[in-house]
């Protein structure tokens, strides 16, 4: 019997709230490159400084455009130490809920683990109402790994998260994050032209509200792919594929914020903007403005892009 899936309603789908953080000690992690097929090993040749420098100057450029555009930026410094050059992408250690609930998240890389930082949050909480922090951490000492939004992509309207199954992403902790958050969870397996899985579902596809930006070759085995797809539809989310290529472009890792004014907007890089075809634009421009900033070193050091670079504070406002 097929599930009628109705909207909460009462979680909007994006913010006009986006933590951020500024990186000190950009550069390549040896401790994620095993996972990250979309780590550039060119770019380990680079030096720390030169890395750093340039990921510094395209934070700044993509957090003026954001700034300007009306989108309530919370952007916290990274510190010299611990070393964490990853610090740039706070959604996989934390997630904000219109709950009031936090979540902390186990990460595969020891040095991602020393990103999480407990001041961010009590400052946070200065503005907006924290009920309850879930700390799901100590599945770290198991072996088992759920890189927050990396991992997840969700749909807070309908409560659903999708995710492809990694090593970065295990069903334990999908489990668990189910039932300490209500979300319906879609699993899936996903791969690249090598069969090498996709490291995270945020990479793969976007959920606006009434959209979604997907790439279902990724999706080899037909019975879950018809799954997704049907999942979105109940959803009533119109459907834009993207290709494995533009996947490679970061395409699929797109978010969709919101201004003050309470304009939307679909934020993306540079390169990503530059893979769709003029019809896939149309497409998108239908639904929000299309916002997107150079983020080269950030993508070939790093192997994230801009969804990577915003952590969506859903939390009430006091």
């Amino acid at each position: 019997m097929r599930t009628i899936r109705t909207s909460t309603q009462v979680q909007p789908q994006s913010t006009s709230h986006i933590l951020m953080v500024r990186p000190v000690q950009f550069g390549f992690n040896e401790q994620t490159a095993g996972s990250n097929e979309f780590q550039d090993r060119d770019f380990a040749n680079e030096s720390r400084h030169l890395a750093q420098e340039q990921a510094l100057q395209e934070f700044e450029q993509m957090t003026s455009q954001l700034t300007a555009a009306g989108v309530e930026l919370v952007v916290y410094d990274d510190t010299a130490s611990p070393y964490t050059p990853d610090s740039i992408f706070p959604n996989n250690w934390v997630s904000f809920h219109q709950s009031g609930k936090v979540v902390l998240y186990p990460m595969m890389a020891p040095n991602r683990r020393a990103e999480r930082r407990m001041e961010i949050i009590e400052d946070l909480s200065k503005s907006f109402h924290v009920e309850e922090i879930i700390d799901l951490t100590h599945f770290e000492n198991e072996g088992k790994y759920l890189e927050g939004t990396g991992s997840m992509v969700l749909d807070r309207r309908y409560k659903i998260a999708y995710a492809c199954l990694s090593p970065r992403t295990h069903p334990d902790v999908l489990d668990a994050f189910a039932e300490a958050t209500g979300y319906e969870i879609v699993k899936f397996e996903a791969s690249d032209e090598n069969d090498v899985p996709v490291y995270h579902t945020n990479v793969l596809m976007c959920v606006g509200d009434v959209f979604a930006v997907i790439c279902l070759e990724a999706i080899k085995d037909p019975d879950q792919r018809h799954q997704v797809r049907s999942i979105l539809e109940e959803t009533d989310k119109y459907i834009i594929e993207i290709t494995l290529e533009q996947v490679r472009q970061f395409a699929g890792n797109m978010l969709m914020v919101r201004n003050k004014k309470d304009e939307k907007m679909l934020v993306m890089s540079t390169s990503a903007y530059e893979s769709l075809t003029p019809q896939q634009i149309d497409a998108l421009d239908d639904y929000a403005s299309l916002v997107h900033a150079d983020l080269s070193m950030i993508e070939g050091n790093g192997g994230g892009s801009a969804r990577c670079m915003m952590a969506e504070v859903h939390l009430p406002l006091k």
